[in-house]
């Protein structure tokens, strides 16, 4: 008993040790992506006042399709609570209609 306990042990071990290397090959490739990303804005091939022209362009878009985003997410989760509250009713629908025949049988 004791062997497949120290087993299940090991395997945590391993599944965790697993987990943090997946964790720092992450946190690596996201710092190559940013560093690149530095690389290419400073060597490019614009002027200071282009460039950040553009860059300010390039937020204004992103920003602006995150706020459809929070739009489209708010719309879901309206819809979510709708059918949330529509399987509720026909919960107590169905709860009422069964409620006769259980006392039924309980006696």
């Amino acid at each position: 008993m004791s062997d497949q306990l120290s087993d299940f042990a090991t395997y945590d071990e391993d599944r965790s040790t697993q987990r943090s290397g997946l964790t720092i090959g992450l946190a690596l490739l996201c710092l190559g992506l940013a560093a690149g990303a530095i690389t290419a804005l400073l060597m490019a091939p614009q002027s200071g006042k282009q460039l950040r022209r553009q860059l300010r362009r390039k937020y204004q878009d992103a920003r602006d399709v995150v706020d459809d985003w929070s739009e489209h997410a708010g719309d879901w989760i309206e819809r979510g609570s709708d059918w949330a509250e529509k399987a509720q009713g026909w919960a107590d629908k169905a709860k009422s209609r069964v409620e006769p025949v259980r006392k039924a049988f309980r006696r």
